[in-house]
């Protein structure tokens, strides 16, 4: 997939995490989808202004530049948000407390904003590339954060732990 909705070198993209890139490809999507629809829009437009025995008629340049005016605006707010969150989603070396409070001593990225599902991911993924078990277990044991961040999936994430360290 091509990146252009932010400027971003291969080694920028490289550098990502899984989170940060799956919102990189998200608001790639959708700034594909909103020229995509632009251009659906146009021709039906076009195809209309032709039907009405307009050929000559400036509406469809008229509508064409209004159409990627709008696109314009929301791929920039989407551009916007895309590297704020991305910046969010930076671990913090200075110890700072997120946006959420409470998160400074977990060694993954806390986002509120993600599904159960992607918590659990990220949280499985940082325990598991502990190789030793019982240091897992006791580390994943007195995790408080993760017991907020996620709620009655940390029950599900300890038996799934458990079972890797037998």
């Amino acid at each position: 997939m091509e990146f252009d909705i932010i400027q971003l070198t291969e080694t920028e993209i490289e550098a990502l995490s899984v989170v940060q890139m799956k919102m990189l490809r998200t608001a790639q999507q959708k700034k594909n989808e909103l020229y995509h629809k632009a251009e659906r829009e146009l021709k039906n437009y076009t195809e209309m202004t032709l039907g009405a025995g307009m050929k000559n008629s400036t509406l469809a340049e008229s509508k064409r530049a209004a159409l990627w005016q709008e696109a314009d605006y929301q791929t920039a707010i989407l551009a916007d948000n895309l590297i704020y969150n991305m910046s969010l989603n930076e671990p913090s070396g200075d110890g700072d407390i997120g946006g959420d409070g409470g998160d400074e001593g977990a060694g993954y990225i806390v986002d509120y904003s993600l599904s159960y599902n992607d918590r659990y991911v990220i949280v499985r993924d940082y325990y598991m590339a502990i190789s030793d078990p019982n240091e897992r277990m006791a580390l994943y044991s007195q995790d408080d954060v993760a017991k907020k961040y996620l709620s009655s999936y940390y029950g599900t994430l300890y038996n799934v732990l458990y079972a890797y360290s037998q």
